[in-house]
């Protein structure tokens, strides 16, 4: 290709290759098409095209969730940028690197509302309010340094969406080659250096307690080495939902997604520690059950974020700096100098298998499914569930998560993202001859219903199981709350799951006995490709209600009996 050939949509198409990506998603559309085409041309890098902008983004989220690295949607403009943001909303919950580039309409029609094609005012605007950032390219000499920066951003901790329009007329415009293709490296800043003042001051308040734990969020995924070296001094460890693998959750010593909303047994014995160190994590309100989770009184928090800093609980000290630095100076400092009360792991031990079978009674026939489907599935599987009462009750808090991206969940509690989520995640663990099970409901299984096409496909290597009660379970749970027990709205109908199946050309096998879950998930992952399992809930039974809207009368009555 001579220099006078080269435009911006083939620059677009080197540049994520030079950026490691292998895999992309979008929807081609009139003002995507130069650089789809130039896409296609290099056949360097996978494009999946979804059913719909909205489950490409989820595909492009999860993919970046479960390979480390940068997610890649592409989008059309106007209605088409407008159906990502559901995803690119998800993105910014979780913290996700996704990069989204976009069209544009022609230059000499920008931000004039003259009604061309797509053109749809405050574009811009709308892309930054869900994304960490969105730029515009308004000349071809510029798209190098844009897409560099907002690569870069997507990338950099607190990671997030990050949204690039490009107008029609600038992807076709000819361009240099920048020389900086030939060797990119994005410039990501290394990790925060924690001050280190502050980890000698945190070291001293460590080093009297007795009973110590640290929480992990989100932000120290990559931190496992650090925080079982605290393990190691005797710590326990407790995780966010976000957070969820870091600690393996059979260790002993974690209480894993158990960290307390929903369980009194939890909340107690954090009354009994007597310093925790929150690592990377916001505490966030929605599983802290707003704010009421009663945590240990010292709190020294390590974050990147100063607006961590007293957001949602207050911090007796606050560390700025990355958690695995963090974690790292604080296990060197505390060595040889923290002396762990003897009794102290046989305590969290107890606590957690009493917490966990108390939370396992109050599912009724659903007791042992969390058990069945771990025994099923391979160790290094990935679990992805999208918010459903199963999800809720117990896919969340007790299903044991072995690594720290081998869990994908709607962080923002949307329902219908587990399907796509599912998809994206299933591409990249692909890549690692790893399996992957998304766990969905009915209801919000329909809201993505046509990317069952796309798993089919791409031949992801993807057991769909879909808890099946008939409506939105829920939401149902609420409205017996809060709206007295009147179900309005709340029983959307979903195609025969069988026929379906076999329409999409997917293999498909059905539950209606709660003993023949797991072995009917195992015969799923067992087929090469998509299959798809439906959990007849009707014949197994209702599941009991969800903290807050449990009562835990198990506990209540076991604490009576017990005297404790």
């Amino acid at each position: 290709m001579s220099s006078s050939d080269y435009t911006v949509a083939d620059l677009v198409a080197e540049f994520l290759h030079a950026c490691g990506v292998t895999t992309a998603f979008g929807i081609v559309s009139v003002h995507n098409v130069p650089m789809l085409d130039a896409i296609g041309r290099r056949n360097a890098i996978r494009f999946v095209a979804p059913r719909g902008e909205m489950g490409g983004g989820h595909m492009a989220d999860a993919y970046a969730r479960v390979s480390g690295g940068l997610g890649v949607l592409i989008t059309s403009t106007g209605p088409g940028a407008a159906n990502a943001v559901p995803a690119l909303v998800e993105a910014r919950f979780a913290g996700s690197p996704v990069l989204h580039i976009t069209g544009q309409t022609p230059t000499r029609f920008l931000d004039r509302d003259m009604g061309s094609v797509h053109d749809v005012p405050g574009q811009t605007a709308m892309l930054a309010s869900v994304c960490k950032a969105a730029y515009r390219v308004r000349a071809a000499g510029e798209a190098f340094g844009i897409l560099t920066r907002a690569a870069a951003e997507a990338l950099t901790a607190p990671a997030g969406p990050v949204s690039v329009e490009i107008p029609i007329d600038l992807q076709r415009a000819a361009v240099e080659r920048p020389a900086g293709l030939d060797h990119l490296v994005l410039p990501i800043p290394g990790p925060l250096v924690p001050d280190e003042k502050a980890l000698d001051e945190a070291a001293e308040i460590f080093a009297k307690a007795k009973r110590p734990m640290v929480w992990l969020g989100n932000g120290a995924k990559h931190a496992r080495a650090q925080a079982m070296a605290l393990l190691e001094l005797g710590f326990g460890a407790v995780n966010s939902w976000n957070g969820r693998g870091i600690v393996p959750e059979d260790h002993p010593m974690t209480f894993g997604g158990m960290n307390g909303n929903g369980s009194p047994r939890i909340q107690e014995f954090y009354q009994t520690v007597d310093a925790m160190l929150v690592a990377g994590s916001r505490l966030r309100a929605h599983e802290t059950a707003e704010l009421s989770v009663k945590l240990p009184k010292t709190i020294v928090q390590a974050d990147i974020d100063p607006r961590a800093n007293g957001r949602t609980y207050r911090s007796t000290l606050f560390v700025h700096g990355d958690a695995a630095l963090v974690m790292e100076g604080l296990a060197k400092r505390l060595k040889g100098r923290i002396a762990v009360d003897p009794g102290f792991a046989a305590d969290f031990q107890e606590t957690k298998r009493r917490a966990v079978a108390e939370y396992c009674e109050g599912l009724g026939p659903y007791a042992d499914f969390p058990a069945q489907i771990r025994k099923a599935m391979p160790r290094d599987a990935v679990w992805v569930r999208d918010v459903t009462m199963s999800h809720t009750t117990w896919g969340n808090r007790i299903f044991p998560v072995l690594g720290p991206h081998d869990s994908v969940h709607p962080v923002g509690a949307a329902i219908g993202p587990g399907l796509p989520l599912g998809i994206g995640a299933a591409l990249a663990a692909g890549t690692q001859g790893r399996k992957t099970v998304v766990m969905t409901g009915d209801g919000g299984f329909a809201v993505n219903l046509a990317e069952l096409w796309t798993a089919a496909q791409e031949r992801a290597e993807l057991v769909i199981i879909v808890m099946n009660d008939r409506g939105y379970g829920i939401i149902k749970v609420i409205q017996n709350a809060v709206a007295e027990g009147r179900h309005f709205a709340a029983d959307p109908e979903l195609p025969k799951l069988e026929p379906l199946a076999a329409l999409v050309g997917m293999p498909f096998f059905r539950v209606s006995e709660a003993g023949a879950f797991g072995a009917t998930v195992a015969k799923a992952l067992a087929v090469p490709g998509p299959a798809l399992v439906e959990v007849d809930m009707q014949a197994i039974g209702a599941i009991p209600p969800y903290p807050p809207y449990s009562t835990m009368g198990i506990y209540a009555r076991d604490r009576a009996r017990a005297g404790d």
